[in-house]
């Protein structure tokens, strides 16, 4: 299979287009103008893009294993460019910034970790924790209090506050997976691993 296919190519895209993201929002200077509208249109190309290359990698068997790697590595740029920038500026709170962050960088070193037992698998909690994160992300971004007033805020941050939850129970849910996989793999016995 070969690496340069229209799935990796939007990859690639998605990760260019994060410095484009951060610069425009961060010249916007939370003033809610044209630079922020342009940082909203950028993150939602760029969104759009993870899905357009999941779908054309799973349709047309364009899987490769530079995609199995830089697909997840340009998701958490994006999403973590996003709450860190908005933490900048101050319209969220770094706590929830790092927890995101360290669960992110955590279940990917564990991923790692493990691998020699077998591949952890996307969850269906993972990916509901993806999207929730994005909705989050999204209602902080879009200036939203000229229209909503102080219930902009308000929501946002309920959102933001389920995508935290969601967040720490998924890690949770990984762990115990690793711990699961780890502990199957050594019952087994090193001549069963060897045949599997």
């Amino acid at each position: 299979m070969p690496v340069l296919n229209i799935a990796n190519v939007l990859t690639v895209v998605r990760i260019l287009l994060v410095p484009f993201f951060i610069w425009f929002f961060l010249v916007d200077d939370a003033r809610g103008g044209l630079w922020r509208w342009l940082a909203v249109a950028v993150f939602v190309v760029a969104i759009y893009t993870d899905k357009l290359d999941g779908d054309l990698a799973r349709s047309r068997g364009l899987i490769t294993d530079f995609g199995k790697i830089a697909d997840p590595i340009a998701d958490k740029l994006l999403i973590g460019s996003a709450l860190v920038v908005l933490s900048v500026v101050g319209e969220l709170w770094w706590w929830v910034t790092v927890l995101i962050l360290a669960r992110e960088l955590g279940i990917t070193v564990l991923r790692f970790a493990v691998i020699r037992y077998g591949v952890m698998p996307a969850s269906r909690g993972g990916k509901l924790k993806t999207v929730v994160q994005t909705v989050a992300i999204l209602l902080l971004l879009v200036p939203l209090q000229v229209l909503l007033g102080d219930w902009a805020w308000w929501i946002a941050a309920s959102v933001m506050t389920l995508a935290v939850a969601i967040t720490v129970v998924t890690g949770i849910d990984y762990i115990l997976q690793a711990l699961r996989l780890r502990s199957s793999a050594r019952n087994a016995g090193p001549l069963t691993r060897e045949r599997g």
